[in-house]
């Protein structure tokens, strides 16, 4: 159930779920690098919660993407969502 979505924020979930799996991470082993519960990734790949800044950057570090680069691409695909939406 999502709670906070907006169309954009599910696009940056699933950049964030996406960035993950590049990385062969589970939300499990992921939790565990950032010292906090699977929950927590959960949480916020469900749209449930909301990362701030400072937990998106240090997210991106452990998962090993620069977080510009994973901002681009969300910034990308809002771009093309809202193309194809006028269309």
């Amino acid at each position: 159930m999502r709670f906070i979505s907006s169309h954009e924020y599910d696009i940056f979930c699933r950049c964030m779920i996406a960035a993950r799996k590049d990385a062969q991470l589970t939300q499990e082993s992921l939790a565990k690098y950032l010292q906090k519960p699977q929950s927590f990734v959960s949480k916020y790949e469900n749209g449930e919660r909301r990362l701030d800044v400072v937990e998106f950057l240090i997210v991106s570090r452990v998962i090993g993407v620069d977080p510009c680069v994973l901002l681009s691409k969300v910034e990308q695909q809002i771009f093309e969502a809202s193309r194809e939406e006028k269309l």
